[in-house]
């Protein structure tokens, strides 16, 4: 039986990252994606230059509408934009609670513009955390969370990811792409205790959209009724390929997007017909 996921995330025109991202990843993982939409913004590989949040209760709309006529086997949420809308979006999914639910709390884009207002962090981590089967911060967004400075070492990253898990998600995947040095690892704070994830980091700048599609391959994995562990593990093996493939695209002059398809479309390129 091939699995619906749902994202609840923004609009990226660009394709790269948000909503356009997560659906690729759904489509390379092999499940069936939707989207409820919760800002449209505008942006390129170069940064991103004006957002225009969805009105709180069509956010909601959307989302009763998916599941008042399809089955959802998982839930991805990226960026909510402000607290109304992450309220809209808690209120339509607690009567869900057997829906298994991967948080990315897109706060900061790569360029730096402020993608969550401030008033809504509250609200993420008084109502959203609770819902989460797995959030998946990276460093600036794991301290904002927690208001503490940025890990900048693997025992501040196991400590803080431990602390976020008391906050309500039942595991939690600290991303570590931030730290300096040659390794990107992260590491899962899950009921079974601590599991790090070890990677090199691949030598390019095309890396737009990482977060949005290691958290959408994490929902397609679990989906699929596959334990933590074992999500993380090939949902970060199919991120790593799309990265070192991401250089076979030309897409824009900035930051590219991964290459979501690089195991469907040899060498970066569509089979010809």
């Amino acid at each position: 039986m091939i699995r619906n996921v749902l994202s609840i995330a923004g609009s990226d025109p660009s394709g790269g990252a948000g909503i356009q991202a997560d659906l690729k990843a759904f489509s390379a993982r092999g499940v069936y994606g939707m989207a409820a939409l919760t800002a449209l913004t505008a942006q390129n590989t170069q940064g991103v230059s004006g957002v225009h949040p969805v009105p709180p209760q069509f956010v909601a709309q959307q989302i009763k509408a998916i599941f008042a006529d399809v089955r959802v086997d998982a839930v991805k949420i990226g960026m909510i934009a402000n607290a109304p809308i992450a309220e809209a979006v808690a209120d339509a999914l607690a009567p869900h609670r057997n829906v298994p639910v991967v948080l990315d709390p897109v706060m900061i884009a790569k360029g730096g513009a402020a993608l969550l207002a401030a008033d809504a962090v509250d609200v993420l981590i008084n109502r959203l955390l609770p819902l989460a089967t797995l959030l998946t911060p990276n460093l600036p967004e794991a301290a904002a969370l927690l208001h503490e400075p940025v890990a900048e070492n693997r025992e501040t990253m196991a400590r803080q990811a431990e602390a976020l898990a008391k906050l309500g998600p039942l595991a939690v995947l600290v991303k570590g792409g931030h730290l300096a040095g040659d390794e990107s690892p992260d590491v899962l704070a899950s009921p079974e205790g601590l599991t790090w994830f070890e990677a090199d980091r691949v030598p390019t700048r095309n890396t737009h959209g990482t977060g949005c599609t290691l958290s959408s391959a994490l929902a397609a994995e679990i989906s699929k009724g596959s334990a933590l562990r074992d999500a993380v593990t090939t949902a970060k093996q199919y991120l790593a390929g799309a990265v070192a493939a991401a250089d076979s695209l030309s897409v824009g002059t900035g930051h590219g997007p991964v290459q979501h398809f690089y195991e469907l479309w040899p060498h970066g390129k569509a089979h010809s017909a």
